[in-house]
């Protein structure tokens, strides 16, 4: 925007990203504190601070800092030290007054989950890690300068996460520690990362369960109960949904129908939703596609395929489905991510290949296979998501082993 456009002060961050530079540089006054933010001619942007010098009086200008590196609230923070150095009869100018002053840990923990805002990350990735910071990592060492943070309390952190059984946190608060330590030294806030080689100390998690779930000779009994489990049609089908393609719970209720394709028999799943922050389509079966052609006469007038019957969330909670299944008599034996394993175990042993299984569940690819395989296997995965409802829905009915062949010889080459 043009500075003459400019409504109001202080400045909001949208007008000082969009500034647009001038045939001469040129200074607009923040708002408070005397401060100005200056945009020169090549569109780069710095903060100044107007002050009389002490001693003679005399107006100078002294640099905050340059943008956005600094932002409006660092810029500002700065031109309260300064004015604090004021009152004491020093000259913030002087070599000895601009003397580093690292940021606090907290400060650079803040602009780095920021950055995680702004790269799209999952909500769910987003609230972890904000639950870790406010809860774990800044209370014990938010308030050191971040060139001032020692190994040791680096290491009392880890150890303090890993004393209440949370492992998996504080494996997650190792790499994150890591990821923050390298926007300071990037920065050229601190040298060294006193988080490095933590993992060496870190107790062994223990062995992980496995989500509950079903192998193939346990799935008839279930199906048969689940279809007579006296449900809400909005739970059930959820259930069933989850159950058909193998997605993750989250997503299933999280569903709107604007991203449900009805022609194509497409669900495309925006990455924002996603865990690896990935857009992801997923084919529907025929039978998941009739649920939801009967479901829409119950919630097709909402946002959401699943809506809440309560004022506390726009979705049905993320206990529903479970709870479909402990009504169907198989509490902490099935769950709905237990259903992403039984899934997977089953394609695997009709021959289905790892690649498009692997792509149905939405897993994140490693290796040079990220770099260089960008393939969806949509064309093929919709072909395997339909023998696997079909397969389901033969289980559920009583085919016996041999009948089940017919299924098996639809498998094609990969």
């Amino acid at each position: 925007m043009k500075r003459q456009d400019i409504k109001r002060r202080p400045l909001a961050d949208t007008v000082l990203a969009s500034l647009e530079p001038e045939a001469k540089e040129y200074r607009e006054g923040y708002g408070v504190d005397r401060i100005y933010f200056v945009v020169n001619p090549t569109g780069r942007k710095r903060w100044e601070w107007r002050y009389k010098k002490p001693g003679t009086g005399k107006w100078s200008w002294l640099g905050l800092g340059s943008y956005p590196d600094v932002s409006a609230k660092g810029a500002r923070s700065k031109a309260l030290e300064f004015s604090d150095m004021l009152d004491r009869g020093i000259d913030p100018a002087t070599p000895k007054a601009q003397a580093f002053t690292a940021p606090l840990f907290r400060d650079v923990a803040e602009r780095w989950y920021g950055k995680k805002i702004r790269d799209g990350r999952a909500e769910k990735t987003l609230k972890g890690i904000r639950i870790a910071l406010d809860n774990d990592i800044i209370p014990a060492i938010g308030s050191t300068p971040v060139d001032q943070v020692k190994r040791r309390q680096c290491a009392d952190l880890q150890r303090s996460i890993e004393d209440r059984g949370a492992h998996n946190t504080a494996q997650k608060v190792r790499s994150w520690l890591g990821q923050i330590f390298g926007m300071a030294i990037a920065n050229e806030w601190c040298e060294n990362n006193p988080a490095s080689n933590l993992v060496d100390i870190a107790e062994k998690a223990p062995a992980e369960n496995q989500y509950p779930h079903l192998v193939e000779n346990e799935l008839p009994e279930f199906l048969r109960a689940l279809r007579t489990t006296p449900c809400k049609p909005l739970a059930l089908t959820a259930a069933w949904m989850v159950l058909r393609t193998a997605s993750r719970p989250g997503m299933v209720r999280f569903a709107e129908w604007s991203e449900i394709d009805f022609g194509a028999k497409l669900w495309s799943v925006p990455g924002k939703k996603m865990k690896m922050a990935r857009d992801h389509l997923v084919p529907l079966p025929d039978q998941v596609i009739a649920d939801l052609l009967e479901l829409q006469r119950h919630s097709g007038r909402s946002r959401y395929l699943f809506p809440s019957e309560g004022p506390k969330s726009y979705v049905m909670s993320d206990a529903t489905i479970n709870k479909v299944f402990a009504q169907a008599g198989y509490k902490r034996r099935m769950t709905g991510h237990g259903s992403r394993h039984t899934c997977k175990t089953i394609l695997s042993e009709h021959g289905w290949p790892d690649a498009w299984s692997e792509m149905q569940l939405a897993h994140k690819k490693v290796g040079l296979r990220a770099v260089y395989d960008k393939a969806e296997y949509l064309q093929q995965r919709a072909a395997m998501m339909q023998w696997y409802a079909d397969y389901l829905q033969a289980l559920e009915e009583g085919i016996t082993p041999r009948g089940r062949a017919k299924f098996a010889a639809r498998v094609p080459k990969a």
